[in-house]
């Protein structure tokens, strides 16, 4: 292994932590998610987030309307192009999500021990005595002593905006509450979630396939995070009817648990999602505080082992306000990373925070440090068990790949892929070093035109640790005679050499077809 990525298991010498942190091309191998909103939404903010670290803009469908992300979205394509760094986009669907009816934005005051009716009937004014809310179903949902958490969009949990309310007694279709502690509740949204109860709305709502089918269908969106996923039929439901919709049957779906209900069944929803989305805002809620980090640790476990990129929530909050982060949120981004996390999703703190683009660039070098002392010898070992004998032909040659290029100490591996799957792969083994993934288009057609696929793969790895798509020229196919894979082998190590991620004299692991053989072979480089 390198010789500066260290193992847990040693001590970690105090030299490695007085030394600074060395910038490098790649800010860290996880990757960042950043939700893009008033605070972020500007080119020259964009830009500055992009070249920060962000692989991935997510645009949240809870608040705005589509003109609004529309413009968002087109300075996202102007900064990309500016700065040429790909990023992907994610569409958030609204979900079963209960919100307060508060159209005048009005600032109300809710008093520890007062009471507050929630009410169904939106014409009511909003106000401390009264709630309106956007779900009929309330009064025959909960019953007397449960708990329901009231909070700003995206809350933090350390603003004075969220109260806890406890259900006294249901009169009609009203919920009468107590409330637990006093509150102001302003901003223009809030929402409300009611701990461990079925929720009898649908996963994907009408007004969300609505979006989808425009606004997403229009700007190919990569990747659906679907909120609030408590069965696998739920993403089966929503994967048919992304089949519809031309593009789009190539959008990834990443499976967002956000509650009790989401985790019974997370080992099937995992089987059917593309990835997975650990919402531990929610989960905060609807877990005790002290089972969240074990929950932390067994989805992600479980996504490893599945290859699936995993993707944690709701690490910073205080930099929303603040220009650092917590001691606790600094060990917490760590302990993200070492449990085996792909990426980290910024909500509040880039969305509606003052410092979005200090946010991701203090995450990214939290992750590059919990990187270093990632011990990926036991993770091999472990994975390589988990997998079992004997492997299939794909996954033996990933775990070649990676095992080679840790021997031989390779600076990069490069792999020729299509589909993607084969890079995936590679990166499930968490190899020490960057995974570029040259993507090599395929034409098809739909009998009335030909087109190239090839786009949607590349940026979909932008979600995946460790892995640097880099599209190929569609005229080198990926499995070919040695002298077109020459070609653009020299293609993706000048890319590499441009990127600083390859010098003279370096080993590179280098993965391919030949023919119906997949070979991995390692190069020695020339001045």
């Amino acid at each position: 292994m390198h010789s500066n990525h260290l193992l847990l298991e040693e001590p970690i010498r105090m030299a490695s932590i007085l030394e600074p942190s060395k910038a490098s091309f790649f800010p860290a191998m996880t990757k960042i998610v950043g939700t893009l909103g008033p605070k972020s939404r500007s080119a020259e903010v964009i830009s500055s987030c992009l070249n920060a670290g962000m692989s991935v803009a997510r645009f949240d469908f809870s608040w705005g309307n589509p003109e609004y992300h529309q413009e968002t979205l087109d300075n996202l394509k102007a900064a990309v192009k500016s700065t040429k760094k790909l990023c992907a986009v994610m569409l958030d669907t609204v979900g079963p999500e209960l919100q307060v009816v508060n159209r005048g934005e009005k600032i109300i005051e809710l008093k520890g021990d007062g009471l507050v009716i929630l009410t169904p009937d939106q014409g009511q004014e909003p106000s401390s005595e009264l709630l309106p809310i956007n779900f009929d179903g309330l009064s025959k949902a909960v019953t007397k002593g449960d708990t329901v958490f009231i909070g700003q969009y995206l809350f933090t949990g350390s603003e004075t905006t969220s109260a806890w309310l406890e259900v006294s007694e249901v009169k009609g279709d009203d919920v009468v509450c107590v409330v637990k502690n006093s509150a102001t509740l302003a901003g223009s949204l809030f929402t409300l979630h009611i701990s461990q109860v079925h929720i009898d709305l649908p996963t994907l709502s009408d007004k969300d396939k609505q979006v989808i089918s425009s606004w997403g269908l229009k700007n190919k969106i990569d990747f659906l995070s679907l909120s609030y996923t408590r069965h696998a039929e739920d993403v089966r439901q929503a994967r048919e009817f992304l089949s519809k919709l031309g593009d789009l049957s190539q959008t990834q779906i990443f499976a967002k648990i956000e509650n009790m209900e989401g985790l019974t069944h997370f080992d099937e929803i995992l089987q059917e999602a593309d990835g997975i989305i650990l919402s531990r805002g929610n989960l905060g809620i609807d877990l005790p505080p002290e089972k969240v980090f074990l929950f932390q640790k067994a989805a992600l476990y479980k996504c490893n082992m599945a290859g699936k990129p995993a993707v944690v929530t709701r690490v910073v909050d205080s930099m929303t306000d603040n220009l650092r982060p917590t001691r606790a949120e600094a060990t917490d981004v760590a302990n993200a990373v070492l449990d085996g996390s792909d990426a980290i999703l910024l909500g509040a703190e880039t969305l509606r925070g003052l410092y979005p683009v200090d946010t991701i660039s203090t995450v990214g070098k939290i992750c590059a440090e919990a990187e270093k002392v990632f011990n990926q010898d036991l993770y091999f070992k472990r994975t390589v068990k988990y997998v079992g004998e004997p492997m299939t032909h794909l996954e033996s040659i990933a775990s070649s790949a990676v095992r080679a290029a840790i021997k031989v100490k390779a600076s990069v591996i490069i792999c020729f892929t299509s589909s993607g799957r084969a890079a995936r792969l590679i990166a499930k083994y968490r190899p020490t070093m960057p995974v570029l993934s040259v993507v090599i288009p395929r034409l098809k057609t739909n009998q009335l035109k030909w087109s190239f696929t090839g786009a949607f793969e590349a940026r979909q790895s932008l979600l995946v640790r460790g892995l640097y798509p880099m599209l190929a020229d569609p005229r080198h196919p990926a499995e070919s005679t040695s002298s077109t894979n020459e070609s653009v082998l020299k293609v993706a190590l000048d890319h590499g050499k441009a990127s600083g991620v390859v010098k003279s004299h370096d080993r590179v692991v280098v993965c391919q077809k030949v023919g119906d053989a997949s070979v991995v072979k390692i190069i020695e480089l020339e001045d």
